[in-house]
């Protein structure tokens, strides 16, 4: 289910070549822990013993692209190479560093393959909000959200085999916080990705439409990790979801749009603009007024340290926070009260900023993605983006008060009258 693979393997079909698949393993990415690594190698061995079965070659490769990947193109006679795409700033200097140093008759292409709707398709241009974004992406629905054509055994063996992987090798090379412990409700790879989509569609979809705000219930796809380490596509699990529109329409559409529209406004807005993830990438209204109460006096002030032990006053932000470490992830509703808390209770909005996205990318499975930065969410599909809790990214001003200034405000009275905040915390009490 991948379209940079499918694309990669129609190439090598047309030309008679064999077929690679290579993976750059850094030893460091931004604040990613043993957490995240060990889902991507563990979901990486399934993938090693998926392409073996289909006669393709999977090597991994231990560094930055630049300085393995085209050494590799060059030794083994490479007539040409895909890649994937990725919005954030990082992945996409590694492709341009990969453009500069591989050989001149090599040609390189990227695939958008984790949106529907590729990225610089979607729109020309930054979108403001979901409702700019939406209906250019739902016209472009029909040419894109299609089933998948089928991968092959591929015919054509490389001249000499792939060199075994030692895994161990590739743990041992990672320089990475391992304190930050593997967690227990998720177990990484696509089979495991997919029994987890069939459960959400089973047991879970008939209640997103109407409890999903709840985290007290079982309502959420929990697939988000998934998504994110590319396991399971964001396609897959909407042609699945869509077979049961008839009876969960609600549930059905409530997904769609979030699985597609708020995901791919996230993408939109980090491909676009540069500054996603700090206070500059905000639109001017809310950088004025969030200037203008940056001075005001906080109820509360914490250190990060506070933070992260989930120390504050406010049991049901302490329960969120002890979630995330626990876990690996946070209820969707509650990443947005927990960013805006962040927000009432820091120096200033750069530092709560700061504070909000290193807690989500050290203990969120899911952290480091598009959606941590630029989407406003409330479901299970994405982190609650940052920017659009703490800066009003994809939002309006609403009414002015201290320290959010006009940013959308959120407070533990609004979370009683929504569900039952002591039941939440008592299931994550310190």
């Amino acid at each position: 289910d991948n379209w940079a693979f499918l694309y990669a393997q129609r190439l090598a079909l047309k030309q008679e070549l064999p077929l690679h698949v290579c993976f750059c393993l850094v030893p460091k990415f931004l604040d990613a822990t043993i957490r995240h690594y060990d889902f991507l190698l563990r979901g990486l061995q399934e993938v090693a013993k998926e392409c073996a079965e289909l006669n393709i070659s999977f090597h991994l490769l231990l560094g930055y692209a630049k300085d393995v990947l085209p050494a590799f193109v060059v030794e083994h006679g490479v007539g040409g190479l895909v890649t994937d795409f990725c919005p954030l700033r990082l992945p996409r200097q590694w492709v341009e560093d990969v453009k500069e140093r591989l050989p001149e008759d090599v040609p390189f292409a990227q695939v958008d393959a984790h949106n529907i709707v590729p990225c610089w398709v979607a729109s020309p241009k930054q979108e403001y909000t979901a409702w700019t974004i939406r209906g250019k992406i739902h016209a472009q629905l029909p040419e894109f959200l299609t089933e998948f054509p089928p991968v092959i055994c591929h015919p054509y063996p490389p001249s000499c085999p792939a060199e075994p992987i030692t895994w161990e090798a590739c743990y041992s090379s990672l320089q990475v916080d391992r304190t930050v412990k593997e967690v227990e409700w998720a177990t990484p790879g696509t089979a495991a990705g997919m029994a987890v989509l069939q459960s959400f569609i089973a047991e879970r979809l008939k209640y997103f439409g109407s409890h999903r705000n709840d985290p007290n219930k079982a309502a959420l796809s929990n697939l988000s990790p998934w998504f994110h380490f590319g396991q399971v596509s964001t396609q897959r699990a909407i042609l699945e979801v869509q077979k049961h529109r008839h009876k969960y329409k609600e549930s059905v559409d409530t997904f769609v749009e979030e699985a597609v529209v708020r995901r791919e406004l996230a993408e939109n807005f980090c491909y676009y603009n540069e500054h996603y993830d700090s206070v500059q990438g905000a639109y001017s209204w809310a950088q004025t007024t969030l200037k203008l109460h940056a001075k005001d006096k906080r109820p509360f002030l914490y250190t990060l340290e506070e933070l992260e032990q989930g120390t504050t006053h406010d049991p049901l932000w302490n329960a969120a926070q002890l979630q995330m470490v626990r876990e690996g992830k946070m209820h969707g509703f509650l990443r947005m009260y927990w960013a805006k808390k962040i927000l009432e209770w820091t120096h200033s909005p750069e530092e709560a900023l700061r504070f909000a996205i290193y807690l989500n990318d050290r203990y969120e499975l899911d952290g480091r993605d598009p959606n941590g930065y630029g989407s406003a969410d409330t479901l299970s599909l994405c982190p609650a983006g940052c920017l659009w809790s703490i800066c009003g990214i994809h939002d309006h001003g609403w009414t002015e008060r201290a320290v959010f200034g006009k940013i959308r405000y959120m407070n533990y009275a609004g979370c009683k009258r929504k569900f039952n905040v002591g039941q939440f915390e008592q299931r994550y009490a310190p």
